[in-house]
């Protein structure tokens, strides 16, 4: 089932809602009603900056009811390691698309992250596949990817289906090859299996080859790119 922004909105809002207390979840009434009534970017882009001291850090850890309810909504890739402020500003985003202009959600949406925070940066990226017409975002995703802040890049790179959905090839190539340089496993990588390509595994098996001339060990899970020719252990051949 596709939820309208309105309806993906209430939902992300009463998950936030669970785990905050009576003062926090009047705040974030009070401000998704504004949201509603006027595209007034300065004041959404306060309230996204003060998410964390208003919602604090409490870890999501969704029910399997709640993980149920967001698989119908259409969101059935991993969200428990998020936070109470990452889920009430995907929430506020969600808010914003239900009621603003396509062109007044894309400025708020790119000043929210060329402006925000790590956190804020963040809560951007996961928001990205939930938002109307999400592949207009594409160069934010990129963007992220080329990050030397590994949360960053993790936040767009893992538990996120929106590489795989909406990155061209080559930027997606280059996604699961920084992916294997900074450790990140594949299995946290959405989709990668259905985007595996002879480029991507050309390119795997090269950057097996590099890390064993060197000396260095190869990711265990690097045979999921490159059809289980190589182990993964120092000083294997094909």
């Amino acid at each position: 089932m596709t939820l309208t922004s309105s309806q993906l909105e209430q939902l992300l809002r009463e998950l936030v809602e669970r785990r905050i207390e009576p003062p926090s979840r009047e705040w974030l009434a009070r401000t998704s009603a504004a949201i509603g009534a006027a595209p007034d970017r300065g004041a959404l882009l306060e309230a996204f900056t003060a998410a964390t001291r208003r919602l604090g850090r409490a870890c999501l850890a969704p029910t399997e009811e709640e993980i149920a309810r967001l698989a119908g909504a259409g969101v059935s890739w991993p969200i428990g390691t998020w936070e109470a402020h990452d889920l009430g500003r995907v929430a506020l985003l969600a808010a914003a698309a239900a009621h603003w202009s396509e062109a007044e959600l894309e400025a708020l949406v790119e000043e929210c992250y060329r402006q925000g925070d790590g956190a804020e940066r963040r809560a951007v990226l996961r928001a990205l596949p939930l938002l109307p017409v999400p592949e207009r975002f594409l160069e934010i995703a990129v963007d992220a990817c080329r990050s030397h802040i590994q949360p960053l890049f993790e936040a767009i790179a893992c538990e996120n289906p929106y590489p795989a959905r909406y990155f061209p090839e080559l930027n997606f190539n280059q996604m699961v090859l920084k992916a294997l340089f900074t450790g990140v496993a594949l299995a946290r990588v959405i989709g990668c299996d259905g985007r595996v390509t002879s480029e991507l595994s050309r390119m795997a098996a090269d950057f097996a080859s590099e890390r064993r001339a060197a000396g260095r060990s190869v990711p265990p899970d690097i045979g999921k790119l490159t059809g289980g020719r190589l182990t993964g252990e120092r000083g294997d051949r094909p």
